[in-house]
């Protein structure tokens, strides 16, 4: 809110809150539901924790749900409380000017840190006007910059060189932000954006919101899929995806079949090595998979890099259509059988490869599960917004 008051926006619930604005649980978690585990899957129901923004959606449930992760609203000087207690807008009305100004700046919503956003397969930056709109609205004056890079049909080149390319344009933005700066990756450009977040060990990266990414891969008969690949299904894509040939396609790069384990440990140029599933390449050159040996020392830098953030949003839902499983947003993924197993049943998890393990255990992990909303909406959804982005840009 770019107005100080010390009570929280009305289209933010507050269950729990107490009158006078002391603070509250300000967004809980949905209640348990099969899949969800209480809001994402592998992250339990824990008490509220002062200063972290809410990361759950709050589908139908008891008004008097525990809170996943929750904020408290700050104490604000009784001038700044607006009418609830009587007279704050006539105190504010009799500070001078210098003042008052001086007092608007250092107040909660003062400033906030620049947004920027990398998009997904086949998209441009504008398909993300909504998006902008909702954020120069909630916070007024916010630099939000949706990178212009691999628009449209580029975006199909290998995601190493597009890392590269969404290296050097973010480079500079960072530089300029002393304070840090959001960053939120769309679909395919998640996977960017965590690839940026592991090679880059000087980013300032505040919050990372994965918005329906597949994490963890993709395995799908999916629109996208037949209309690039014709000729093959889901069950035979493997022949094409694991050479090198196919390894120049960005959904090739991701492309994680659960019945040819050791096919995509050997040949995936990607996301087996975001994921540190196999050994990195000569840390020389971390962007390519040159003929090199292999440098186990990468996995740690990589791992190092990423836990510079502060937080790790992950959203998603089950009617997204096109990331397969829609778990795979929330680090799930399937089995040989094709039954999705959550986010603390994978071994990226369990052996904390590139410190997702961490992130939880440090209350850095967050997110939302949220149904009835398809693919190509999650970034113009406004309840999607409010709920699931907003409150973590801080």
């Amino acid at each position: 809110m770019s107005v100080p008051r010390g009570v929280p926006p009305p289209s933010t619930p507050k269950p729990g809150g107490d009158p006078g604005g002391r603070g509250g649980c300000v967004v809980c978690v949905c209640p348990h539901a099969p899949g969800l585990g209480g809001g994402i899957p592998g992250v339990p129901r824990a008490p509220g924790r002062a200063g972290v923004p809410p990361p759950a959606f709050p589908l139908e449930g008891p008004a008097d749900a525990p809170c996943l992760l929750s904020t408290h609203w700050p104490q604000m000087p009784p001038a700044w409380r607006g009418t609830r207690r009587g007279g704050g807008a006539v105190a504010l009305a009799f500070l001078p000017p210098l003042l008052l100004l001086v007092l608007l700046l250092a107040a909660p919503g003062g400033s906030y840190r620049p947004v920027v956003i990398v998009h997904g397969l086949f998209d441009s930056p504008s398909d993300f006007r909504h998006l902008r709109a909702f954020i120069n609205e909630s916070h007024p004056g916010t630099e939000v910059t949706v990178l212009d890079l691999f628009d449209r049909g580029a975006s199909l080149r290998p995601l190493w060189v597009q890392v590269e390319g969404f290296r050097r344009a973010l480079a500079p933005i960072m530089a300029n932000a002393a304070d840090g700066v959001h960053l939120l990756g769309y679909s395919q450009g998640g996977l960017i954006c965590r690839a940026l977040l592991a090679t880059m060990p000087d980013h300032n990266v505040r919050s990372f919101i994965s918005l329906a990414a597949p994490q963890m891969g993709q395995y799908g008969d999916t629109d996208y899929l037949k209309w690039l690949f014709p000729r093959h299904m889901k069950s035979n894509l493997y022949r094409l995806c694991y050479t090198p040939l196919g390894q120049g396609v960005s959904i090739c790069n991701y492309w994680n079949d659960p019945h040819h384990r050791e096919l995509y440990l050997n040949s995936s140029d990607f996301l087996a090595l975001l994921n540190d599933e196999r050994l990195h390449p000569n840390a020389s050159d971390p962007y390519r998979v040159p003929a090199a040996p292999a440098n186990p020392s990468l996995t740690a830098d990589w791992k190092q890099n990423l836990l510079r953030i502060q937080s790790l949003v992950l959203i998603g839902g089950p009617d997204d259509g096109v990331i397969t499983p829609w778990q795979s947003s929330l680090f799930g993924f399937y089995d040989a059988n094709e039954t999705v197993r959550e986010m603390r049943a994978q071994a990226v998890y369990l052996q904390d490869t590139f410190g997702l393990k961490t992130l939880e255990a440090r209350g850095a992990l967050g997110g939302c599960a949220v149904p009835g909303v398809g693919h190509t909406a999650w970034h113009s959804h406004r309840p999607v917004y409010e709920r699931c982005i907003r409150p973590w840009l801080t």
